[in-house]
Parts: structure tokens; sequence; C-alpha cells
């Protein structure tokens, strides 16, 4: 089984719906309602209690987790002094700490069989550096050390750990940025141009695959930086 954080729209969703359409066993995790005609486990990612309960129950049913995807995120485009501190702790709670509670919980199941991916989600905004994103980069840049480090605690074991550092992506998300924004970042990739879901989905197949057994401790950018 893979498990999909953020399934219920954007990235997180048109993952779910790649790897099905691929013949792979999926378990979406979200806080709000979909329509996916997939499995999906109604859940705050930030809940440690929660990522403990899931992975009991897993274990409990001995599901064989293939591999776990941390898609789920919040951004906030404000200047730091500006941010409320609301904003900030959902924000770093979200993407930092809903990373690694999943990671804690979930990486002890795939210890039996030696094998198993991860693959947390970061951002390119982390090595562009974007002015009026620093608490949304400092969020993704915690990702990214974790990962790297955790890559290392993982390796003895079979279980390879990256990060995938989309720039904007054509989902539903994108509505909310204007143009100008969207130009601002696109024009500082490698490929100037915005990709869809679907560069996001080859890349994932990739480290899936039994290929990628070496890659680990990575950060692949979507667009290049």
């Amino acid at each position: 089984m893979i498990l999909v954080t953020g399934a219920s729209r954007g990235l997180g969703a048109a993952v779910c719906d790649h790897l099905r359409a691929r013949g792979k066993d999926v378990l979406g995790i979200a806080r709000g309602h979909s329509d996916a005609m997939y499995p999906r486990h109604e859940m705050d990612v930030t809940s440690y209690e929660g990522w403990r309960d899931l992975a009991s129950r897993l274990r409990k049913d001995k599901v064989e987790v293939e591999a776990l995807l941390n898609v789920a995120g919040v951004a906030s485009m404000n200047l730091a002094v500006t941010t409320p501190e609301a904003v900030t702790r959902r924000v770093i709670e979200t993407n930092l700490m809903g990373s690694i509670f999943a990671c804690q919980t979930i990486a002890p199941l795939m210890l039996r069989n030696k094998k198993g991916v991860i693959i947390n989600f970061s951002t390119i905004a982390v090595h562009l550096g974007l002015k009026g994103e620093s608490i949304y980069v400092a969020s993704k840049a915690g990702v990214e050390g974790f990962s790297r480090a955790f890559a290392r605690e993982m390796a003895d074991f079979g279980i390879t750990v990256n990060c995938i550092a989309p720039g904007p992506i054509r989902t539903g998300l994108l509505k909310g940025i204007s143009d100008a924004q969207i130009d601002a970042i696109v024009q500082q990739q490698i490929f100037r141009r915005v990709f869809d879901s679907d560069a996001v989905c080859d890349t994932v197949d990739m480290l899936l695959s039994g290929s990628a057994r070496a890659v680990t401790g990575q950060v692949i950018h979507i667009g290049g930086a």
C-alpha cells in the first residue's frame, strides 16, 4: 500500500489518481472531504496521536506499506514580520511536523521488510530563497534537512528517503497566486515554464521504481534550480 497525504485536492489528489491508474493500492490521507474513488483516511497530519493510531491499525491488519508520500502542505505568501503567529505555527506544524510525525510512525512498518520508499515534498522556493515566503521556506527547508539525515538513518534498512521540490505546478491551488508572482518564480527556474502534475508523477514513478533503489537523501527540483 502507498500512503499519500494531502489527498483531497491539488497535487496530492493528482498523485493519488495517477498511482491508482497504474494499479497501485493507495490510501489517501486528508482532513477535508473528497469525492475520490480511492480509500481515504480522514486525519490532520499535525496530530501525532492520529499517525500513531493509523500505524497501529495498519500493523494490526498486517498491511504492507510500500511507500509514504508526504504531499500535504500549506503556504503563506507574506513578509515574515507581517505573518501572524497563528499562521506561522500552522505552516511549520503542517509542513514540517506533519512530515516528521508521518516518518516516525510509518517508517517502522517498512523495517520488517527491509525495503520502502519515503518521498517528502518541499518546494523550489527553498533553493531560490523567495521574498515573501520566508516562513514557508523555513518549514520546507526543515523538511529537506530532516530528509537528508533520515535517509542516513534508514539506509541500513533498505528504505530510501528523498524530496521532490516542485516549482509552480498547474493545479487548482495556483488560482490564489497572481500571474506576476508565478512568472517571477518561473523566470528563476532552469526550465522557464509552469509544469503540470504529470511532471511530478513521473518523478514519483522513478523514485518508486526498483531502478531508483540507490537514490536517497536527494532533493529533486521540478523545473530545475
